[in-house]
Parts: structure tokens; C-alpha cells; sequence
């Protein structure tokens, strides 16, 4: 069903990562560590500055990949990870992309379901990779009948 789409791109976009925008997500999420907002604490540590937090990148453009028709309905969030090789850092720019990496079948209880491997990464501006993200995504045999699988 999507294996055509194994290997395809997003174009890359960039993102700034914005110190008001750390601070509303860490309110949003109830995490207030004063590392996302404080600056004074985040010169006093051992980053020297402020660092976004770990689930930060759900905030970010990763841009679309042309031709993949996911449906708006009936996805399901099956598995998210994220890798990092260091913080973000409040003020810095990201270049961001995804990719699909695979795609599977399965038959369960419920009948075939589809699962979507995508890979998201966030780059610095010397195009060092700073995180990760790998997350798959679920679709049922309803979904896909009405995809035409």
C-alpha cells in the first residue's frame, strides 16, 4: 500500500527555535524546569544556555512529502521515539525533514493492518545531526478497504 513511498523525502525546512515558544510548550506539558526558560539558569548550566524540551520536536515543521496520502481519519499513534545526540538550544536554527523508512503488513485479531515506519530528523546549521525521531504509525483494515488496499 505505501511500500511505493519507501525512501521518499520532505523538503527541508527550517526552524528557529524560539524561547517563547520552549516556554509554552514546557507550561503546556507541566514540566517548568527553569534549564527551558530561565536564562540565568541556563547560563548556570552545564549547556551554558537554554534547551528545549525532550518532546519539543512534535512542535516543529518537518514539511510534507509529496504524494503520500495518509487519511485524515482512523490512524493510529502506535510508536514514537526520540534519539539525541545533544539539547536543543533555545534560539538556534534546525533544518528539518522527514523521511518513510518502511512499510509492513500484519494480520491481527482485528484483521490487516497496515504500519507506517516514518523518521523524522532535526539538523544544525553545519548540518550536524542533532535528534531523531521514529515513529510508527497504525491503519487499520477499515482504513485501508476505504484506501482501496
Amino acid at each position: 500500500m505505501f511500500k511505493e513511498a519507501i525512501g521518499t523525502r520532505s523538503t527541508v525546512i527550517k526552524n528557529t527555535v524560539e524561547r517563547g515558544a520552549v516556554k509554552k510548550f514546557a507550561e503546556a506539558i507541566n514540566d517548568l524546569a527553569p534549564i527551558y526558560y530561565d536564562e540565568e539558569a541556563g547560563k548556570n548550566s552545564r549547556y551554558k544556555r537554554n534547551i528545549a524540551p525532550p518532546t519539543f520536536p512534535v512542535t516543529l515543521d518537518f514539511g510534507t512529502i509529496p504524494n503520500l496520502k495518509l487519511p485524515a481519519k482512523g490512524l493510529i499513534h502506535g510508536e514514537q521515539i526520540f534519539h539525541y545526540e545533544r539539547p536543543i538550544f533555545v534560539g538556534e536554527e534546525l533544518y528539518c525533514s522527514t523521511e518513510v523508512k518502511d512499510y509492513y503488513e500484519k494480520t491481527g485479531s482485528n484483521g490487516r493492518m497496515g504500519f507506517l515506519v516514518i523518521r523524522r530528523e532535526g539538523l544544525d546549521i553545519d548540518q550536524n545531526l542533532i535528534f531523531s525521531e521514529d515513529r510508527i504509525l497504525i491503519i487499520n483494515e477499515a482504513v485501508r478497504k476505504g484506501m482501496g488496499a
